[in-house]
């Protein structure tokens, strides 16, 4: 079943975050229960209107641009740690008075959103994450094993790459769509095409750009241990939803042994997705996330 977008579409807004100006988009109803859709990394909060078209006459849907990506602000000095990601979700949903909200998010969206609920788990009234608990514990493991001198010398060697790396160019749109496709062989046309138009914008000499900063590619040199990812998992008390896609590379958190962590959680995989499940198999998504909310 195909969604018709709604022509109306949604409002631009703004906030604010240390000192970032950020965007996100809300589909009106603001009587109704509040409801965060978060995208994934170099991704765009346009990339869930299917999903906010078909929830978004009993839901109030909002959904935010994360920094450095979509309309909103790069951060200046390339900051784009976990942390900041969280500070940035906490701030969205203190200043709009949504807690408690429910939350479905994709990759790094769904790492954010679930570690925010694990500092705030009083705000979190369901939560969905479609691939983003990150790392299995293997690739935790095998990193923590690097010395922190080594790691930082990575970090920094990384940081220098991309601080001379220029964002790609497309000579046109139909470049720039055509190389969508590529990236997720489950798009139809259509959605590649309303993901691209939402996507890049035009350069001054008519080229065409991804949004996102590039420096949104880097793994920062540390960050939480693994025991304290788990300590959060172990707060989440709302009922939590873990999706992943049968054909995706993300290991499944039930066999890894990572959903032992959480207190009120299931996984279901869903065959013939990839790892954008909402867009890959949306109307089973559509299906799984109404009879979770």
């Amino acid at each position: 079943m195909a969604i018709d977008l709604d022509s109306s579409g949604p409002t631009s807004r703004i906030y604010f975050s240390q000192r970032l100006r950020l965007h996100y988009v809300d589909w009106g109803n603001p009587t109704a229960p509040p409801l965060l859709l978060i995208h994934g990394g170099r991704d765009h909060c346009r990339n869930w209107d299917w999903v906010a078209t078909a929830l978004r006459r009993d839901w109030h849907v909002l959904a935010p641009d994360l920094r450095g990506h979509g309309d909103s602000q790069w951060s200046p000095d390339g900051n784009y740690s976990t942390a900041a990601y969280v500070y940035d979700l906490a701030q969205l949903i203190h200043q709009q008075e949504l807690a408690p909200v429910t939350i479905v998010a994709h990759s790094l969206g769904g790492n954010i959103a679930i570690r925010y609920a694990g500092v705030f788990p009083e705000t979190v009234r369901r939560l969905v994450a479609i691939e983003g608990l990150g790392p299995t514990p293997r690739r935790m493991a095998a990193r923590s094993a690097i010395p922190i001198a080594e790691r930082m010398q990575k970090w920094i060697a990384e940081q220098r790459a991309l601080a001379g790396r220029l964002p790609r160019r497309y000579a046109t749109i139909e470049d720039a769509f055509r190389r969508m496709q590529q990236a997720n062989a489950h798009l139809s046309p259509e959605q590649a095409r309303h993901l691209t138009q939402h996507g890049v914008n035009q350069n001054e000499d008519g080229t065409y750009s991804w949004k996102f900063d590039n420096y949104v590619r880097a793994d920062s040199a540390y960050g939480m241990t693994q025991n304290e990812i788990e300590e959060l998992w172990a707060r989440i008390d709302c009922p939590t939803l873990l999706l992943y896609g049968k054909e995706s590379w993300a290991a499944n958190p039930e066999l890894d042994g990572r959903l032992q962590h959480f207190r009120n959680a299931r996984v279901v995989s869903v065959a013939g997705a990839g790892h954008w499940v909402h867009h890959d198999k949306l109307d089973e998504f559509l299906d799984l996330l109404r009879n979770f909310l």
